[in-house]
């Protein structure tokens, strides 16, 4: 019997929730049902199958939807028509199935809802299909181990199911999922309650899944742990300034933005922490935090702050090939799953980021120029000090002064810039290079860091350190421009090799020079003229490769597809060079592609050039929600806005600010700076843009608009 389309698009939909360290992807119908799908904690799948049926039947799916908070998600069903059991067949359409569910404190809290809209009873099982298979993530996306640990007989509890699983490191991992009430019948993994409902009638079944039975699901606790989860989403979304339009749909991508960012944010001991994306990388990662700070850090520096502290406090200290690490290195990225701690793979603590580094000494930079909090960056000096010490001995360790990378054990990343898949990097006749290699825009971020820390150095009163770094910054700079820049193609090269050769390739990757504001201008302005053309604007967004190049291909990872922080950190650099019209182009197209995502980014989508009338097509296994993609919307918005905040003189430059077409007004609601909050309002008037400082103390905070 075939499936109809709507049907069919719910089994392939995916809604998450998430809390901690604990996960939630499921489909439509709001089962769990194989493939990626499952409850997730610390990189394991405590359910792998969890599955509702009306007897033998699916029921048919009405609409499922996550709240615009990111803390339920409900479904609502109906049944499709029952088998007689002790009396006539029920028809289509008489009963009511309203999943709704929710995470708090790691555990999943569900209410299953029946109402009975017959003339006549409906009698009914209710059936449950659970399955644990412990499955650590990286066998979620494909690894295949050669052993595994041993699934232990389940449980049968007084109101439930528990599943064990010793694992090859003799840790027991359960899952419980336990019941309002005793079921009528378990078989197996089946869990069967007995519907009876009059006309009329209702019934409510509580549930609740995590690493322990607990107390016996009721609806006092599902009701206490709903608004404890609302209002600590709540309180996460009311950090920072807040953006508000006379747009409706351009506050839907905003607001939905700042929930993703929300919900992927973790509270760690450390301060806030954006968890990369889900299903794959819900886990803090090094680069994607700091750039998703980078992205928020006029609205929010908190997320920044907190970033800081924790990559700080697991800096490297010794050398590991395995890990990658050195003394001074900023880790990518952090596991838990069991085969992080058995090192089969070297993701526990894992350090192969060439960038991560300078990048979080350019956050460092960043923050304190935002904040003034010179205190906090003096907490962090000796973490800066060794992360800039690393970045100098590798570039002086490269014959051409760059900071390069080659991995250190097979088992680690080939390529371990951004675009960090093992085709990423390639030389114009298609040959893939001899490391070690010099990415060009982790150039611009060292450069950018060398600059950060000369800055800092001074105003802690060392100037003999701050003239050192800015010299190597400059030294650095020189030799981008010289040994980077094709001539003839009037562009930056990819990266250059083990042998000194430069990857003669187009790709976005020079955009990112011009956002740390690397290039000299005539050359910024070429490679933003470049950008701005058909061979990488597809009208969505900007294309990781230039369209013709090898291995070009806009269906690829890296290689010809958009990523919106990709275009967010290229529309910032195009406007830092006066392209501010480019900028709100790039807006406008981010804009547009959001809202056929449903106002939600993914990670990346094709780069196909967009057709009139059909909309951008997706990447199937994005994540989504993505922090980065999340942040690349305000991102953009400040590129366009021009809007820049001087922490240390507690001063708000504008600078030829811009509307996207269609937004009359913006007004962004209590910008922090200097223990003072200031509103500023955006309004079109003709040709020009209007500024308007408010707030209870607006003279305390100076604003200067160029116009």
């Amino acid at each position: 019997m075939s499936m109809d389309p709507a049907a069919t698009a719910a089994l392939y939909a995916s809604h998450v929730l998430k809390d901690g360290d604990t996960f939630l992807v499921a489909n439509g119908y709001g089962d769990v049902d194989g493939g990626s799908n499952g409850l997730f904690r610390d990189d394991t799948r405590l359910l792998s199958v969890y599955r509702l049926r009306l007897g033998e039947t699916q029921p048919a799916l009405l609409s499922a939807a996550v709240t615009e908070d990111n803390v339920f998600f409900v479904a609502h069903l109906t049944n499709r028509q029952l088998p007689p059991l002790g009396g006539p067949a029920a028809p289509q359409g008489l009963l009511h199935l309203c999943r709704s569910r929710f995470i708090h404190q790691e555990r999943l809290f569900e209410r299953i809802a029946c109402m009975n809209y017959g003339d006549r009873a409906i009698v009914s099982p209710l059936r449950i299909e659970l399955a644990a298979d412990f499955r650590d993530m990286f066998e979620v996306r494909g690894s295949v181990r050669a052993a595994r640990g041993e699934l232990l007989t389940e449980e049968t509890l007084a109101t439930g199911v528990m599943f064990r699983y010793r694992g090859l490191d003799h840790v027991t991992r359960a899952s419980a999922i336990t019941f309002s009430r005793a079921p009528t019948r378990i078989d197996g993994n089946t869990v069967e309650f007995l519907l009876e409902l009059p006309p009329g009638g209702s019934d409510e079944l509580y549930v609740e899944a995590g690493t322990e039975a607990g107390q016996t699901p009721s609806r006092e606790r599902y009701r206490t742990a709903a608004a404890q989860a609302r209002l600590r989403m709540r309180a996460r979304q009311r950090r920072g300034a807040r953006v508000r339009s006379n747009g409706p749909l351009f506050d839907a991508w905003m607001q939905r933005s700042r929930a993703d960012l929300a919900l992927l944010t973790s509270e760690l001991e450390t301060g806030p922490y954006p968890f990369a994306g889900i299903p794959w990388f819900s886990t803090p990662f090094g680069r994607d935090a700091v750039v998703t700070a980078l992205q928020t850090l006029w609205l929010d520096p908190g997320i920044a702050r907190g970033v800081l502290s924790f990559l700080a406090r697991h800096q490297a200290q010794e050398e590991s090939a395995f890990l990658d690490a050195a003394p001074g290195k900023i880790m990518h990225e952090t596991r838990k799953g069991e085969m992080a701690s058995l090192r089969e793979l070297p993701f526990g603590l894992y350090y192969g980021g060439v960038d991560t580094t300078p990048l979080f000494v350019m956050l460092a930079g960043a923050y304190a120029r935002r904040t003034g909090d010179l205190a906090f960056v003096d907490t962090l000096w000796p973490a800066l000090f060794a992360a800039t010490s690393w970045i100098e001995r590798v570039c002086d360790a490269n014959p051409l002064g760059f900071l390069d990378y080659a991995r250190g054990a097979a088992s680690g990343l080939a390529n371990q810039g951004w675009k960090d898949s093992e085709d990423s990097v390639f030389h114009a006749d298609g040959r893939f290079p001899t490391g070690p290699i010099a990415l060009v825009e982790v150039q611009g971020y060292a450069f950018a860091a060398l600059r950060a820390m000369s800055g800092l150095a001074a105003l802690r009163g060392d100037e003999a350190a701050a003239d050192h770094w800015q010299q190597r910054a400059e030294k650095l700079r020189s030799a981008v421009e010289e040994k980077f820049w094709m001539h003839e193609r009037g562009y930056y090269g990819i990266a250059i090799d083990g042998e000194g050769a430069l990857c003669e390739v187009c790709a976005s990757n020079p955009g990112h020079l011009l956002y740390v504001g690397l290039p000299q201008d005539s050359r910024a302005h070429a490679v933003a003229t470049q950008l701005l053309t058909p061979l990488f604007h597809t009208g969505w967004g900007l294309r990781t490769l230039s369209k013709g190049e090898p291995h070009y291909n806009p269906m690829s990872y890296h290689n010809g597809s958009v990523w919106p922080h990709d275009t967010a950190l290229c529309a910032a650099g195009i406007a830092r060079y006066g392209h501010r019209e480019a900028a709100v182009r790039l807006l406008r197209s981010a804009f547009e592609a959001a809202v056929n995502f449903d106002m939600r980014l993914p990670e990346l989508f094709c780069g196909f050039a967009r057709v009139q009338g059909a909309p951008p097509i997706a990447y199937p296994v994005a994540c989504l929600p993505q922090a980065w993609a999340a942040g690349s919307s305000f991102m953009l918005l400040q590129a366009s806005l021009g809007v820049d905040i001087d922490g240390w003189r507690r001063e708000i430059i504008v600078d030829h600010p811009r509307l996207p077409p269609g937004i009359d007004e913006v007004r962004l609601h209590d910008i922090g700076i200097g223990g003072d909050h200031v509103d500023l309002l955006f309004r079109r008037f003709g040709e020009r843009i209007g500024m308007f400082v408010e707030g209870r103390r607006p003279a305390s905070v100076s604003v200067r608009l160029r116009e």
